[in-house]
């Protein structure tokens, strides 16, 4: 019975899409049929209007006048009650949101949230009650609906966003893990399909990123299915069915919107999440990670005398954990099994006792099978708390399903009683979750470096992307894997600024790190957690330029598509002067160059094809010869 529902559902949402697709322009306020929500004159702003013959709702965003998101339809339908259609108005309420809060990583440790918020109430002719709330801030819009209980399982809704069809899209085809490979088209000639929505598109009223934020285990996971032909984005849930037993609060569908600088600094979608969970956080340190999987592999995982290596390297670069990858916890004679034993017959407390001696803390690889139960979970995470492992890398959720979604608020909660970080790989993408769970430091969600078939106009999109909207575990520095990553060595650098990640992977080997002593000496120096963040330059698909700050140093980051050429950066960091080193490829290798340029001075780098580049900006007086420390 589930298919029928769906595809009338979705017959629904295409029908209303078109409808609005024709609709004329909105009528004057004064009608108390369309409504406006907006944070100050040059924000975005979102325009809310009910159809009088259909009862329906669009809602279309702009800024300074000129078109965002066309009138796109707006609605839900459960179980009791169709929230889509036959709605009249009852009234409205306004409040203002002004929050300050601190991250444990992200673009910036301190926030600042500054919201106008609406709640427009509307019911049917048969008494059923919908609350559409609209978030708007100067970096964004974003809308939910607020249901009261008794209307039963939500069966879907009649969410899309409409596009101008020439609009330059940038888009991931969806995939369960969240790995898909961004390409770039227009809204209308993308392929018929789905896709992950975290899309950005470029339109009259400047770039946007459609996005999710607050999702829980009471509702389902969004992507966005498009026919080709249209700007149209439907609202597609993982879900056929969302099993609801009280009120219902959707999560926000969210739009980023802004210049592409705007887009790319933005945290609105943390904005948007609740506060932190954790009362306590002092113990979640993000830092740089020491990555064992491609530098060694399955036979790493099993060998305590290489994860000892590994920690001994890791200590001599006073690099602050190593991750232990799959295998640790398996039977010796049969890969991929867990040992019964593990508590008792593991390494890992003697390995952990090792690290900490040397000032190195042990991150541990789990595959969510063996912790999708209370009581695996009551096993494992206690044992890890108690053997002083500092963080675990759970792998393959491979599942925005309700289902799952509420292990993920299980997890989330458990891991932050013992004092776990979290990793989630095979997984969903942040959401808001790095908010409200401070613990986790990083999500893959993303086609990163283990990918053999990634593009360097694939990197050059993340940055606007996937990692506009929270930590991604990229995992860069895989200097080995030459031939199988389409970026220079230069580049490979620059990723560990331009992919944000609060443990940040290094995906190399000990061996690569040598012969590369600029890049190891880099990856010295660079931190996992942000004062702020700034887009020097970019476009998706092309070049993507990011600083990031720490204290008074600027890290650089600079990965590029296409052709050798001198790329030309704007040095917007800040004014005076400002000793700027730079690592670049060179004939025989990297090279590292330095000069001084007074900020907002046009920095010059020769970029190889798919090359990049990366440095470090630091206040420049007499005497001042290097910004490593």
């Amino acid at each position: 019975m589930a298919v029928p529902i769906r595809t009338a559902v979705a017959a629904l949402c295409a029908g209303l899409a078109a409808t609005l697709l024709t609709t004329a322009p909105a009528r004057a306020e004064q009608d108390d049929q369309v409504w406006a929500v907006s944070a100050a004159a040059h924000a975005p702003r979102a325009q809310i209007s009910l159809d009088d013959t259909t009862g329906t709702l669009s809602l279309a965003v702009s800024r300074d006048g000129r078109t965002v998101i066309e009138p796109s339809p707006v609605g839900i339908v459960t179980e009791q009650a169709d929230l889509s259609q036959d709605l009249r108005f009852l009234h409205r309420k306004d409040r203002l949101i002004d929050e300050r809060y601190r991250a444990k990583s992200g673009k910036r440790l301190d926030r600042r949230v500054r919201m106008n918020e609406t709640r427009l109430s509307f019911a049917t002719s048969a008494g059923a009650r919908l609350d559409l709330v609209v978030r708007a801030s100067a970096d964004g819009v974003a809308y939910r609906y607020v249901l009261p209980t008794g209307y039963g399982d939500v069966l879907g809704e009649t969410s899309a966003f409409n596009l101008a069809p020439d609009a330059s899209a940038w888009l991931g085809t969806y995939r369960v893990d969240n790995e898909g490979q961004f390409a770039q088209y227009t809204a209308a000639t993308a392929p018929t399909g789905e896709y992950s929505d975290q899309a950005l598109f470029a339109t009259d009223g400047g770039y946007t990123l459609l996005a999710e934020s607050d999702l829980t285990g009471t509702y389902s996971g969004a992507r966005l299915a498009h026919t080709q032909g249209t700007g149209t984005y439907q609202i597609k849930l993982a879900d056929d069915r969302v099993a609801t037993d009280g009120p219902v609060k959707t999560p926000w569908r969210a739009m980023v919107t802004g210049d592409l600088a705007t887009v790319t600094q933005s945290t609105f979608t943390d904005d948007l999440a609740p506060p932190s969970k954790v009362a306590d956080s002092s113990w979640i340190r993000p830092g740089t990670v020491l990555w064992t999987w491609l530098a060694g592999g399955r036979e790493a995982g099993q060998s305590l005398t290489a994860q000892k290596a590994y920690v001994d390297y890791a200590a001599e670069r006073h690099w602050p954990y190593e991750a232990v990858d799959a295998g640790w916890y398996f039977k010796t004679d049969e890969w991929d099994t867990t040992d019964p034993n593990w508590q008792t017959n593991s390494w890992m407390p003697e390995l952990v006792d090792y690290a900490r001696a040397k000032g190195v803390g042990i991150i541990v690889w789990i595959h969510q099978r063996d912790l999708d139960t209370p009581e695996e979970r009551a096993q494992w995470l206690p044992t890890l708390e108690r053997w002083g492992v500092k963080g675990v890398k759970i792998d393959f959720m491979n599942s925005e399903a309700q289902p799952m979604l509420q292990w993920y608020d299980a997890i989330l909660a458990e891991t932050a009683a013992h004092h776990l970080m979290v990793d989630f790989h095979g997984s969903t993408i942040p959401k808001g979750i790095q908010r409200t769970w401070p613990q986790v430091m990083t999500l893959e969600g993303v086609a990163g470096e283990e990918k053999r078939t990634n593009t360097a106009a694939h990197l050059t999109t993340l940055p606007f992307t996937r990692n506009v909207i929270g930590s991604m575990d990229f995992t860069p520095g895989a200097f080995q894997r030459v031939g199988l990553r389409p970026n220079s060595d230069a580049a490979e650098v620059g990723l560990t600024v331009v992919a944000e990640s609060g443990l940040q992977m290094f995906a190399g080997t000990p061996e690569s790190y040598d012969a590369r002593p600029l890049a190891r000496a880099f990856f010295d120096q660079v931190p996992a957690a942000w004062d702020d963040t700034r887009l020097l330059a970019g476009q998706p698909g092309q070049e993507a330029v990011l600083a990031r700050r720490s204290g008074d140093r600027w890290f650089l980051g600079g990965v590029y598509a296409g052709a050798a050429h001198t790329a030309e950066v704007p040095l917007t960091v800040g004014p005076g002067r400002w000793l700027v080193e730079t690592i670049r490829d060179g004939a025989d290798g990297l090279v590292q160059d330095r000069q001084v340029l007074r900020g907002g001075d046009t920095l010059t780098v020769d970029v190889v094809a798919g090359g990049g580049f990366a440095g470090i900006a630091c206040p420049w007086r007499p005497g001042i010869t290097t910004c490593y420390r």
